[in-house]
């Protein structure tokens, strides 16, 4: 039997705020300004399935970026991601509106307990009938620390500890619960075999939990994992985990070197790579000519703010920027004490500087501005073009599109390019299932599964 060609995920990158990863998108003349209404979200959702998108994925900050300066105003006066609200209740709205849509949320191994987390998802996963997916991080920054009742954030490594023990109480208590323990015989009186459920009794360096846990099993075994990782530690523990990984590349020839070293990490643990899905996070302006595409770009170039970048630059990297000079070099000691290294070792290796300055850090970054993702530009054959040329070429699975506008950007992505991609056969023109698993063409995993993942740490 011939295999079923490779095709494209794609998966729409949103914020459950004023803005979309781009700040200064709530500028834009045609993005929507109700971002506090279910209707915002369950408009882009309905777009999102109409174009056959596999997922809708929010990340996650746990505190206001704060750090620049030591001081909120500018945040909250240029609308730099100042409101964040929580996911769950926002991918719940959306859905209620839609039958096929993924919907993947952000939750913090570092500021949330294992047994929460893992009801939180495994009941989404429930009411979304298997659509659900869960993005794995550990949290950037003292602000984050500072809203849980904690002086500091936790050093890189340690975080990365504690979340490999996190999910191993995660992944424990999805596997407490066999595919068939419900019996629901109302004539005996019998609900459930207790055979097929069990404690986890779990005690570790950071966590106890005993269980049993609470929430049966769903459609799709357990909720899909997302997970950034793309270097050191980061990579180690994607390659464990992370069933779709978020990557940003700035080039194709970077993107085919991390592309291999990811999934030679996932080999590495014991995994298949073919059930894995790498994605680098892009933004695509598209128009029906090369002018239309232009002007719209010409447009978007115009909004951002310098204090965009700024404010964004120090949130992630736990550091305020205004105490450097613009134009020094940072120390050894500074760049080894930045939060995320991933991001600090781009700059670096886009820079050729071993010690880049704040400068360099703004320029080579992009941060707050479409330079940051790597964007594809043109009319659709030409979008179309580029993004085959990434996916044949093995430097990703598919795609994380962030909006340059809401909810324009998916509009015009899911009018113009979608249906070029279909015609190439390079995108699906209908959903495979009914779970995110299935559309995925992730593997289903049983409870037993999840127990051997989980002691296999």
């Amino acid at each position: 039997m011939t295999a079923a060609p490779r095709q494209m995920a794609m998966v729409a990158f949103l914020q459950a705020q004023n803005c979309s990863n781009l700040p200064a998108s709530w500028r834009h003349p045609a993005s929507a300004s109700d971002f506090m209404t279910p209707e915002y979200y369950q408009r882009i959702a309905r777009v999102l399935e109409e174009g056959k998108f596999h997922m809708a994925f929010f990340d996650d900050r746990l505190a206001m970026p704060d750090i620049y300066s030591n001081d909120f105003a500018p945040t909250v006066e240029h609308g730099v991601r100042a409101v964040k609200l929580d996911l769950v209740s926002i991918v719940t709205a959306m859905g209620l509106a839609t039958t096929k849509l993924g919907l993947g949320a952000t939750y913090s191994t570092t500021y949330y307990e294992p047994f929460h987390v893992a009801r939180v998802f495994a009941t989404l996963d429930l009411m979304t009938k298997g659509r659900s997916a869960w993005n794995i991080v550990t949290s950037l920054n003292n602000s984050e620390a500072l809203n849980f009742g904690k002086t500091e954030h936790l050093e890189h490594d340690l975080r990365y500890d504690r979340a490999e023990e996190f999910m191993q109480v995660v992944m424990g208590h999805w596997g407490t619960w066999e595919d068939d323990a419900l019996v629901l015989d109302k004539q005996s009186g019998r609900f459930a075999d207790p055979s097929k459920v069990r404690r986890l009794n779990h005690e570790g360096r950071w966590f106890k939990s005993r269980g049993p846990f609470t929430v049966p099993r769903s459609p799709q075994g357990h909720p899909v994992l997302l997970q950034a990782g793309q270097s050191g530690r980061g990579r180690s523990f994607a390659g464990r985990w992370g069933e779709v990984i978020f990557v940003v590349y700035p080039s194709l020839a970077y993107g085919q070197k991390q592309y291999a070293e990811l999934k030679a990490a996932v080999a590495a643990a014991g995994r298949n790579p073919d059930h894995v899905t790498i994605a680098p996070a892009c933004y695509v302006v598209c128009g029906e000519t090369a002018q239309m595409a232009a002007d719209k770009k010409g447009l978007l170039d115009s909004l951002p703010k310098p204090i965009d970048g700024l404010t964004l630059l120090s949130e992630v990297l736990n550091y305020d920027l205004a105490q450097k000079p613009y134009d020094e070099p940072l120390t050894d000691d500074e760049l080894a004490s930045l939060s995320w290294q991933g991001f600090r070792d781009r700059v670096i290796q886009l820079s050729g500087k071993s010690n880049p300055s704040v400068a360099d850090m703004v320029h080579f970054s992009g941060r707050g501005t479409i330079k940051e993702h790597h964007a594809f530009i043109g009319t659709p054959s030409m979008v179309a073009d580029q993004m085959e040329e990434w996916f044949t070429g093995r430097a990703c699975d598919g795609f994380v599109l962030a909006a340059t506008h809401m909810p324009g950007a998916y509009e015009d992505f899911s009018r113009l390019v979608v249906p070029e991609l279909q015609r190439r056969g390079l995108f699906q023109k209908e959903y495979r299932g009914t779970t995110l698993r299935e559309n995925l063409g992730l593997p289903l995993p049983s409870a037993a599964d999840c127990r051997r993942q989980a002691d296999q740490v």
